[in-house]
């Protein structure tokens, strides 16, 4: 903390939490590593919170205290020795706070009940399978005793997807089902288990030389914000999407082949490019969230890892009308797909330029003389990535069409401030919370038809609240559309505010026109508002595809996809068929 009263600053949080502590389970990230707001964005907050430094003395509720609780294990003595028998005693865990740790996802809604020691839907047990063949066991044994069986990978779900509801026992994929099953250079392919963490996937095909005598090093193309912390599993049964998706496609474009285990047994799809051999059990099986079955094995594609091609850029648009424009042409005009591509509105374009150090520099002061207002400028950002001669392409007719729409060059200093935080912004969370400061974030699909009119529509009812920030950007963009990923940031720390302030944006989601997500998937808390958009029709077929997989329903059981969704519990606002 500053010595200056007039300079003063929050003496942000900066220990890793007690071991065993509700903190160790609801921080992001590394024990040991924080990011905090920068003094703009400080000064931006207390503005628009009406909050003084006062505010900022004294923190709330930390969960630095002990996780202790008691809810009884549900399963009997003989069940917990089967567990036993099967797995080893050291990969079957009892104890509160192995239960506790993986029965939360990253939702605000999980902090916030993390911080007050809320302790709700956790499971009895906490599995840890070896291999393919443990999982058939589990899953068969628990089948015959009607045992739910929820699965946990990296545990960055947003949608309380990895939630207990039903108890029972959870598998954590991360401790052993971490490893390469094969790696084909002939075909450019990679097959791994689905614990394997996005790190350790990239790291691995980096260094294809060396670790399967490869002829060049490769990637895998995907790297969501969770990237650091997400499984592969995690990625292929939510439909993911990373942010360089515009150029190596959302996970459903990469996956090759999937193997689960079910209650039927096993379902494996074949490793072809392409067939036409009837509907896709691949399209059948991803997104399924673990309703179906567990995956177990996938085979991903993999492409040249060639960082040397890589053409950052930024520009700024006079309005979030003309980035749009430009955004569209660029996408529809054949001439191939740049990498990451962003596009931020005004509120958001004015939180990034204060959140990567541009405000106040010699662009930012360019920007304003050349007549690019604040609050009405947008920044888009991104690189173009592949073959030599390709990135270029890319980025040349990117930048005519940008400059067709008014746009300003604005170097690759902006993308590169950017792709430094990009895996590293969820680390504020925390030190917002700490003051009683919450951030979120939503998402959905939109064509470019309806993307004004869900934008507006959106914003509209986020911004009702007062004193809220509402920052939207476009990413993962198609020839047809885009995803919009809302990020909404107010001072708030009552759960049941939290839920009808989320409950209501997701009703403005649906309500102009927009899929219900574009990546993060459904899980349980967004499934009230599946059937309004997909249709009763599309749903009873999903329905029937549980039945026919998991006849007992044991498999993630108690709202995933609203396959066991209680009537009183949906939410239409759109469609009844």
């Amino acid at each position: 903390m500053s010595k200056n009263n007039n300079d003063f600053y929050p003496d942000w949080h900066e220990e890793a939490p007690p071991e065993g502590s509700y903190r160790s389970i609801l921080k992001w990230g590394d024990p040991k590593e924080f990011k905090h707001p920068n003094r703009k964005l400080y000064a931006l907050m207390k503005k628009t919170f009406n909050m003084t430094d006062e505010d900022f003395k004294t923190k709330q509720k930390m969960g630095l205290e002990k996780v202790d609780f008691d809810k009884p294990i549900k399963l009997n003595e003989t069940q917990i020795n089967k567990f036993k028998e099967m797995l080893g005693e050291e990969n079957v865990k009892v104890d509160n706070y192995s239960r506790l740790q993986i029965a939360y996802g990253k939702t605000m809604f999980d902090l916030m009940r993390l911080r007050q020691g809320i302790i709700e839907n956790i499971p009895d047990l906490v599995l840890h399978p070896r291999n393919k063949e443990d999982i058939i066991n589990i899953v068969k044994y628990c089948n015959d005793e009607n045992i739910a069986v929820y699965v946990y990978g990296g545990g960055s779900s947003v949608t309380r997807g990895v939630e207990c509801m039903n108890g029972g026992v959870s598998l954590d994929m991360r401790v052993h089902m971490n490893k390469v099953v094969s790696f084909n250079e002939v075909n450019q392919t990679i097959t791994v288990q689905a614990g394997m963490s996005g790190p350790k996937l990239e790291e691995t095909l980096n260094k294809a030389p060396e670790n399967f005598n490869a002829k060049i090093r490769y990637t895998c193309g995907h790297f969501p914000q969770s990237f650091e912390y997400s499984v592969v599993g995690g990625w292929v049964v939510t439909r993911g999407a990373g942010q360089n998706s515009t150029y190596y496609g959302n996970i459903k474009d990469i996956v090759i082949s999937q193997e689960y285990v079910t209650p039927i047994g096993i379902i494996k799809s074949d490793e072809y490019p392409a067939n036409a051999t009837g509907p896709s059990i691949d399209e059948i099986m991803m997104g399924s969230e673990g309703a179906f079955g567990i995956l177990v094995n996938v085979t991903l594609k993999v492409f040249k890892y060639m960082p040397e091609n890589i053409k950052r850029f930024s520009y700024i648009f006079k309005t979030w009308e003309d980035g749009r424009n430009a955004a569209r042409e660029i996408m529809q005009g054949q001439f191939g797909f740049p990498s990451v591509f962003r596009l931020s509105d005004p509120e958001e374009t004015d939180v990034m330029l204060k959140l990567y150090g541009v405000e106040d520099t010699i662009i930012d002061k360019l920007m304003t003389i050349k007549g690019y207002k604040p609050m009405e400028r947008c920044i888009f950002l991104g690189f173009a990535e592949g073959e030599k001669g390709f990135a270029k392409l890319v980025n040349k007719k990117l930048h005519k069409i940008c400059k067709k729409y008014g746009a300003m060059y604005t170097t690759g200093y902006v993308t590169k401030a950017w792709e430094h935080g990009r895996f590293r912004d969820p680390y504020m969370r925390e030190d917002l919370q700490d003051y009683g400061i919450m951030t979120d974030t939503l998402e959905c699909s939109v064509n470019w038809d309806n993307m004004k009119e869900v934008h507006e529509g959106v914003r509209k009812f986020c911004k009702s609240r007062p004193n809220t920030i509402c920052m939207t950007h476009m990413s993962h963009v198609y020839p047809q559309g885009a995803n919009l990923y809302f990020i909404f940031i107010a001072k708030m720390n009552k759960i049941d505010d939290y839920i009808e302030y989320q409950s209501g944006i997701l009703d403005n989601i649906q309500k102009y026109g927009a899929a219900m997500s574009h990546h993060h998937g459904i899980g349980k808390m967004t499934a009230p508002w599946l059937e309004g958009q997909i249709g009763s029709n599309q749903l009873e077929l999903y329905r029937t595809l549980k039945k026919h997989f998991d006849p007992n329903n044991i498999m993630n059981p108690g709202g995933t996809l609203a396959l066991d969704l209680p009537d009183e519990k949906r939410r239409f606002l759109r469609k009844k068929w």
